[in-house]
């Protein structure tokens, strides 16, 4: 084959840029984002031409040089960040985002983000304020702690409030917890850099109240319980709670330090879901600081939030560490936001969308799938369109043990494969994420709104 006239039939530089449609789109962007596009396209192709022998593919490329062009530059201009919907029925899901914010949330924050505000500014006084002062009262008067905080994650709050009450002495942590969190990240190593030291006491199934008293020294900071919120250790298994490590810290004038992971602020069990111990559990058994995540149970934005006594949370404000884990202003607004509706659970649970969904009933799941699936059928789908029960989780490393049962829309296409068609959706304008499983494709309900499921049934028949 001879290779050198499809590099003679790519156009020089000038000539592309007489054309229409990149004249276009210099008008629509500008021209140093499509001349950028023009060289990156004409060299892609020169080194395809180089590698493939395959004559049609060639000519596919040099006669699309233009149209890809465009596709590059208009890329370069979209977003990469966008909406999906997730179909999967997990409802923390870390890889989609974890906790959404409700929409009149939302709404609320646009204000707020979209001018100035009193981030830092005491309205009252005339003068600095606090960006804690907008939710610290509010997670004071929910919790009973005597004080609060945030910073960006919870890793975040346990590196702070080690560094802050542990730096350079020990600090004395139940081996069967030491968890690891996402990404690889491990609670050794978020202590270590704290400048805290580790002493691990028990096994990994087995803690006794005597392996804490016996680690005690006088390099001693502080006892650190961490609630393995992302695993369960079942069987012969023994470990201690906080209520009962609390004598031993007074006896030794420590600090008890508790890591609930993803946190929660209302009993789940009265909505048929596993007990899951509270924030205002730690803090009334006596817990001196207590951390939590704000974008899992909570519901809220990511955040790392600290509860606790004053003289240790006041400690941490002063920590130089705290300027590097600060809170922006959207989270400090989205915090309160979410939080106010936690002055009412029955507000909490109907208007903050992962408790709505991890509460939702079975029945109300299951009118909802049919009502989905009807849209499907009536949209003319080409595929088997059927209705199958199916279990939601929480994820997001919280209730990892919790199945929640719920009702699924499964498609079954009769033009394309599964694999296709989930490809598909991938791509789609606002892209839906669903699960594929006994070659179909499968979508929980309880993780889609109504709202939602118009605009799927409105890309699936694009797409079938």
């Amino acid at each position: 084959m001879d290779k050198s006239r499809f590099y003679r039939s790519i156009p020089k530089v000038d000539i592309l840029l007489e054309d229409d449609r990149i004249q276009e789109a210099i008008a629509r962007f500008d021209r140093d984002t499509v001349m950028d596009a023009v060289r990156e396209q004409t060299e892609f192709v020169r080194e395809q031409i180089r590698t493939l022998d395959e004559e049609n593919t060639l000519c596919i490329l040099v006669d699309g040089l233009i149209p890809e062009i465009i596709r590059r530059v208009e890329k370069m201009h979209t977003p990469d960040m966008r909406p999906v919907i997730n179909a999967t029925g997990t409802v923390l899901h870390t890889n989609l985002g974890r906790a959404p914010i409700s929409r009149e949330h939302m709404a609320r924050l646009a204000e707020v983000a979209c001018g100035y505000s009193n981030l830092e500014y005491d309205l009252e006084a005339g003068r600095r304020g606090e960006r804690y002062s907008h939710f610290e009262k509010l997670l004071c008067r929910i919790t009973g702690a005597e004080a609060a905080m945030a910073v960006n994650n919870n890793a975040s709050a346990v590196m702070l409030i080690l560094s802050s009450m542990a730096k350079g002495g020990e600090v004395v942590v139940s081996r069967g917890e030491l968890v690891e969190i996402g990404g690889k990240f491990r609670i050794p190593d978020v202590m270590e850099q704290s400048g805290a030291k580790l002493v691990e006491v028990g096994t990994t199934n087995k803690t006794h109240y005597s392996d804490y008293a016996d680690a005690v020294t006088e390099e001693t900071k502080a006892f650190l319980k961490v609630h393995t919120s992302n695993y369960r250790i079942v069987g012969f298994t023994e470990s201690v709670g906080i209520d009962k490590l609390i004598p031993l810290g007074q006896e030794y004038d420590l600090p008890i330090i508790e890591d609930l992971g993803s946190g929660v602020l209302i009993d789940l069990s009265k909505y048929g879901l596993t007990y899951e111990p509270t924030v205002q559990d730690s803090i009334r058994k006596g817990a001196d600081v207590v951390c939590f995540s704000g974008d899992k149970l909570l519901g809220g934005p990511q955040a790392g939030i600290i509860v606790g006594k004053k003289k240790y949370i006041d400690k941490m404000k002063r920590n130089q560490l705290t300027r590097a884990l600060r809170i922006d202003k959207f989270t400090a607004t989205a915090l309160e936001l979410v939080l106010q509706e936690y002055l009412s659970e029955e507000n909490a649970v109907k208007k903050i969308p992962v408790l709505r969904m991890i509460t939702r009933s079975r029945e109300d799941v299951e009118k909802a799938a049919a009502r989905f699936r009807r849209m499907l059928v009536r949209a003319g789908i080409k595929a088997e369109i059927s209705l199958q029960p199916c279990e939601s989780q929480i994820g997001g490393g919280s209730l990892p043990l919790e199945r929640i049962p719920s009702m699924a829309v499964c498609i079954r296409p009769t033009e394309m494969t599964v694999p296709e068609l989930e490809t598909a959706m991938r791509h789609l304008e606002i892209p839906v994420i669903p699960r594929t499983f006994n070659d179909m494709i499968v979508m929980d309900v309880r993780t889609i709104d109504e709202d939602r499921m118009k605009i799927v049934t409105e890309e699936l028949k694009e797409i079938l």
